[in-house]
């Protein structure tokens, strides 16, 4: 056994012994997520961070909300209310909410890169409030539905569920509709910034063809915040930059751009948000007997379309790519790429992102499908339960891999959390128990990091982070109050 292997060990050890401490530990430990929350609340909604990120952010308030619930359900649902009253009229939820009380130079892209009310005036953005063009992965059912469920009699009195319905319901379609670039059923992101893992090495194939734009069109803030060797290259956010600006100057239209991607995460969180739709029009007297079957129409589409079985891992697909050998994924270890045989699917990007393991959230994935990503989750490329405390966001044996670099290897607690919760849908409740011991461990040991080294659980980027704080929070709760009521509350 090596010193990482040891040290590890050791720190799961003491994740462990957090979850079993006293009742007096658990408290303190719930009493500092909370006062997270708190310092983050701006009165109407939470900022990830009040340096980094300092407006508020779409997945991220679902976050929140699903933490929050457990200690105030009011503010849960106000955290939702406030970022679908910035909804489009085309349905898009924006990646960003701005708060027009903080200066522009806080944060790039700022409301005058975006134009929201000008530039997004034939997609119905609001006029009363500025926010980005691009949207963010569609968690916000899933958290609705476990708002409510956290107070059924509070959330029936303010007609809770009868008033954000609607605003989900023209969200899904505008990713079921607008966004199926492929044809084939599944939504595209146009941007990394989209699917939530920015700077993944997922990217990097198709980030290749976009010309970046020039250093001098734009200011990096990020980097007055965090480390340069921890956040994305100049390069990379060149190529950002110019993605986005491009679909501002194209009216937000969308299917028109150089980037378009069907990724496994951001489609199965779509997915398991057509379930609890599901659950929410039941709730208000309706059958949610379509949405279910939509959401199994979805499951299968993203088996047809991302799953490789050669691999037993989901990988996304560029819908600008070749369609050559070149795309076809490494089989496990350091193997040439397969192209004798059976192929993959044209185009899939052979990149072993976390993004991948998510589609465990989903209730009814094929057996064999989810015996192939356990069996990747507990490999050499993601270490689970064996050589690292939490699952990192990249293939640990990959060329891309850095264990502090955003996205490219660092351990991230919302990804965590819903493989903690694929985990325990799927019946693996001891793995998925340590792995809640090991995120509560390292939220207390980091204060609540943005994200942190998967093997020591050294904590980078920014503290006191809401979403960090409060799926801690969820996470403090009893696997069966977190999970009544079915397999999303």
């Amino acid at each position: 056994m090596d010193r990482t292997t040891r040290r590890t060990g050791a720190a799961v050890r003491r994740a462990s012994d957090a979850v079993a401490a006293p009742s007096l530990e658990r408290a303190a430990l719930r009493e500092r997520a909370a006062r997270v929350l708190e310092t983050n609340w701006t009165g109407t909604s939470t900022v990830p961070s009040r340096t980094l990120y300092p407006h508020q952010w779409s997945w991220d308030s679902a976050f929140v909300a699903i933490g929050s619930r457990h200690v105030s359900p009011l503010r849960a649902q106000l955290e939702l209310e406030t970022l679908f009253d910035a909804q489009w009229g085309d349905g898009r939820v924006p990646h960003i909410v701005f708060n027009p009380s903080v200066p522009l130079d806080a944060y790039f892209p700022s409301p005058d890169f975006w134009r929201s009310s000008t530039s997004g005036r034939a997609a119905g953005a609001p006029r009363s409030v500025q926010t980005s063009g691009i949207v963010q992965p569609p968690v916000h059912a899933l958290a609705a539905w476990l708002v409510h469920r956290a107070d059924p009699g509070l959330s029936r009195s303010r007609s809770f569920l009868a008033r954000v319905y609607p605003k989900l319901a023209a969200w899904h379609r505008y990713l079921l509709h607008r966004r199926d670039l492929g044809g084939g059923g599944l939504a595209s992101v146009i941007h990394p910034w989209e699917q939530g893992m920015d700077n993944s090495p997922c990217w990097d194939s198709p980030l290749s063809r976009i010309a970046p734009a020039p250093a001098r069109a734009f200011r990096r803030a990020d980097l007055e915040h965090g480390a340069p060797d921890d956040r994305p290259t100049d390069l990379d956010y060149g190529r950002y930059v110019r993605l986005a600006t491009d679909y501002r100057n194209g009216r937000y239209a969308d299917g028109q751009g150089e980037f378009a991607v069907e990724d496994p995460s951001f489609n199965a969180l779509l997915i398991a948000s057509e379930h609890a739709l599901a659950r929410i029009a039941c709730e208000l007297g309706a059958a949610g007997t379509a949405r279910h079957a939509r959401a199994e129409r979805l499951t299968a589409a993203l088996v047809e379309r991302l799953w490789d079985p050669t691999t037993g891992m989901f990988f996304c697909r560029d819908l600008r790519g070749a369609a050559d050998g070149h795309h076809a994924p490494r089989a496990p270890g350091h193997d040439t790429p397969r192209t004798a045989g059976r192929s993959s699917p044209p185009a899939l990007i052979p990149e072993y992102g976390v993004s991948g393991l998510i589609p465990l959230i989903l209730p009814t994935l094929p057996r064999h499908v989810t015996a192939g990503l356990l069996r990747v989750a507990r490999g050499p490329r993601f270490g689970l339960g064996t050589t690292v405390r939490l699952v990192p966001s990249y293939d640990l044996t990959g060329p891309a891999f850095d264990p502090h670099r955003y996205w490219r290897g660092p351990a991230w607690f919302n990804t965590n959390w819903l493989i903690e919760r694929g985990l325990r849908l799927h019946g693996e409740h001891a793995e998925a128990e340590r792995l809640r011991a090991a995120l509560l461990g390292t939220a207390l040991d980091t204060a609540f990091a943005e994200y942190v080294d998967p093997y020591t659980g050294r904590g980078c980027g920014a503290r006191s982070f809401a979403w960090s704080a409060a799926l801690a929070l969820d996470l403090l709760q009893e696997p069966r109050e977190r999970h009544e009521g079915g397999t999303w509350g």
